[in-house]
């Protein structure tokens, strides 16, 4: 429960900032609530959806502005190339994480 009240806090929060006005907040609600749903037995495939939504411009990489929850959390810690970009097999380590 304390993921998905954090989960939905971030949302509203970056919804009402003027940078992120025109990404799509449905995007980020449903990443957020994805996110809060993974576990341990979460899948790859999981992982794949959540980064097809957090990739908000395309660019086939998940930058810090980009993540939300415990992807922003532990970014750092994904971003084993140092490229200040998460590809899909950097994001697929949140499994290892959960």
């Amino acid at each position: 429960m304390k993921k998905v009240i954090l989960s939905l806090v971030v949302v509203v929060a970056m919804s009402s900032c003027s940078t992120m006005k025109s990404v799509d907040t449905s995007s980020l609600s449903s990443a957020a609530t994805l996110l809060s749903s993974m576990s341990s037995n979460s899948t790859v495939q999981q992982i794949s959806s959540l980064f097809t939504l957090l990739d908000t411009n395309g660019d086939s990489s998940i930058s810090s502005t980009e993540a939300v929850g415990s992807v922003s959390d532990n970014f750092n810690v994904l971003d084993t190339d140092n490229s200040a970009g998460l590809n899909l097999t950097e994001l697929t380590g949140l499994l290892d994480l959960l």
